[in-house]
Parts: C-alpha cells; sequence; structure tokens
C-alpha cells in the first residue's frame, strides 16, 4: 500500500478485467478513492477486496448513461479510459458496422466520458486524463488490425487535442501505447487462432514473453500520480520492443 494517490478520486471504465482491472487495483493501492465502472456486473464485484471503493455498471456507448453517471460520481481527479474491442481483419473484412462499432467504443467513449467529467476537473483547476491506445496504429502498422488500428490512432490524436486545449486549466491528457498485453480479451484471441495461439503471440514479442496488465497499470499509476505534473499530451509507448 502506498500513497502516491493518496487523496485523490480516479474513475475507471473497463475495470471488471484486464489493463483496466489492473489499474483500477493499482490506483487503490496507491490511495486512491476508485470507482470502477464496466458491463461485466460479475467481475467488478471482485474489485471491493482489492480496494475499489465503488463499482456500477456502466456502458460506456450509451451518453446519457454516462452523463448520469458523472453527475452520481461528481468531480474526479483521474480518469482512466480502458474501454475498447479488437477487430480482427482487414479493410475486406470490416463491415461498416464494425467499423462504427470499433469507433463507438474505443473513441467515442472516451469522447463521452470527456465531456461528462471534464468540467468538474476544470472547476476544480486540476485533473489528470489517462487513456489506453495501442502501440499498433500509433507507433507500427499490424496485420489484420485495419479498423482497429484506425482508432487507436485517433485516440492518441484526441489526446494531443484535449493536451493542448487545456494546458492552461490544470488539466493533463497523456495516453498509454501498449504492445501484446496478456489479458483475458487477448488469451481468447489467441485460443481462436488454434492450439498454437499463444505461443504464436509470444514469438512475435522481441522480449520472448507478453506484457502484463500490472505493468501498463504502473504507467498508469504515474501519469495519474503528480509525478507526471511535468507530463502531457504524450503517447506514452510500452511495448517490450515490439516497434523496435
Amino acid at each position: 500500500m502506498g500513497d502516491r494517490l493518496k487523496g485523490k478520486r480516479a474513475f475507471v471504465t473497463a475495470g471488471a478485467a484486464g489493463i483496466g482491472r489492473a489499474c483500477a487495483i493499482a490506483f487503490a493501492r496507491e490511495g486512491a478513492t476508485v470507482f470502477a465502472t464496466d458491463i461485466d456486473e460479475k467481475g467488478l464485484a471482485l474489485l471491493t477486496k482489492d480496494g475499489v471503493s465503488e463499482v456500477a455498471r456502466l456502458d460506456v456507448r450509451d451518453t446519457a448513461a454516462v452523463v448520469a453517471m458523472a453527475k452520481r460520481v461528481g468531480t474526479i481527479d483521474v480518469l482512466l479510459n480502458a474501454a475498447g474491442f479488437v477487430h480482427h481483419g482487414t479493410v475486406l473484412e470490416c463491415s461498416d458496422q464494425d467499423w462504427d462499432f470499433s469507433f463507438d467504443i474505443n473513441v467515442k467513449s472516451m469522447h463521452r466520458t470527456l465531456r461528462a467529467f471534464l468540467p468538474g476537473m476544470l472547476q476544480a483547476g486540476r485533473g489528470s486524463i489517462v487513456n489506453i491506445s495501442s502501440a499498433a496504429g500509433v507507433f507500427k502498422a499490424a496485420p489484420n488490425r485495419y479498423v482497429y488500428g484506425a482508432t487507436k490512432a485517433a485516440v492518441a490524436a484526441l489526446t494531443r487535442a484535449v493536451a493542448a486545449d487545456f494546458i492552461t486549466k490544470g488539466i493533463r491528457c497523456n495516453c498509454i501505447c501498449p504492445g501484446t498485453i496478456e489479458t483475458p480479451s487477448m488469451l481468447d484471441r489467441a485460443a481462436a487462432a488454434g492450439p498454437q495461439g499463444r505461443e504464436m503471440f509470444v514469438s512475435r514479442q522481441p522480449m520472448g514473453r507478453l506484457g502484463t496488465p500490472e505493468e501498463i497499470a504502473s504507467l498508469a499509476v504515474y501519469l495519474a500520480s503528480d509525478e507526471s505534473a511535468f507530463t502531457t499530451g504524450v503517447a506514452h509507448i510500452i511495448d517490450g520492443g515490439w516497434t523496435l
């Protein structure tokens, strides 16, 4: 238990599993009061034993629900946007529906939370926003990640825009660009690739292993804390050397 985030209030999306879950737990362990959300209520319920103060179901594709949640939660110091979906395929396998769904959950969800929580941050004169992007699409193209890469590049651009617009108002906005991280959703994709799916993902990693959600959470803690007070508008890559 540390105190790097002592006295701060943090709001986390997609907190039931993977990177969002690891960030919610890490924030709580560093002293923050954490409000975690997801559509997976069973996964959320497990967070309270790890110090997360409150959990609630939230579909980040529902604008009215996001606005209502922001009113319920009140002013926060840290916003961690982790909701996302990995669509597999090239442009030829991406329908209009696939495109719209991916941009809705990967990008517009962040637009919704920003619109809902930024006014309170601005009134308080402080706030750190951390968006989960990806090394794929921002620093390197990945095969069969057409719309996914496009959405994650958009997240990086959105991050810089918010940072530039509110840099004099006490608001910082950064994004994290992970490589291949061993999350439940990643393991599902590996399983779908066949018996050697996980090994295939590992073989592409220069370090010979996958990253962990906890490693991403460590960077998120730094960006959420006052230790990074001079850092804004940056896409922070953490990919085990995948883009070298």
